[in-house]
């Protein structure tokens, strides 16, 4: 690929087939993609912070990028246009700050937790192209 252009669906995934004729591995990174939707909402929109993830200095950053990854790899893996998949990841790392800020009484948004979400995107999306890199190679 050419650094000269933004990556696009062909630098990810292959081309996807309809949601009928969609192959078993597509299927299953989906319902991978849906269980790892539900982790990341428990994790942002739960009442409190877990206590293990404000106990080590860093872990919340941590928990942050691992869920924005999980979703962000098994979504592109699943065949969801790219755009779209990091699209909603940027915008809910921003949304997902305000309402943790604004709605939630025992938690509070932090700028840097939503930097930590951003770079959980970008390490699904580099994640995702190496994956198809590696098997373009040994194919």
């Amino acid at each position: 690929m050419s650094l000269s252009r933004a990556p696009d669906r062909r630098d990810i995934l292959p081309p996807v087939p309809s949601a009928r004729s969609r192959p078993p591995a597509r299927r299953a990174w989906a319902l991978a993609a849906g269980a790892a939707l539900v982790v990341q909402v428990l994790v942002l929109y739960a009442p409190h912070a877990p206590s293990a993830a404000t106990a080590v200095p860093g872990a919340d950053k941590l928990a942050h990028l691992a869920v924005f990854a999980a979703v962000t790899f098994t979504a592109l893996r699943a065949g969801l246009f790219p755009a779209l998949v990091v699209g909603f990841g940027v915008a809910h790392a921003v949304v997902s700050e305000v309402v943790q800020h604004t709605l939630l009484p025992g938690r509070s948004g932090d700028p840097l937790d939503a930097v930590a979400d951003v770079l959980g995107v970008l390490a699904g999306v580099a994640l995702a192209r190496a994956v198809v890199r590696q098997r373009r190679a040994t194919t």
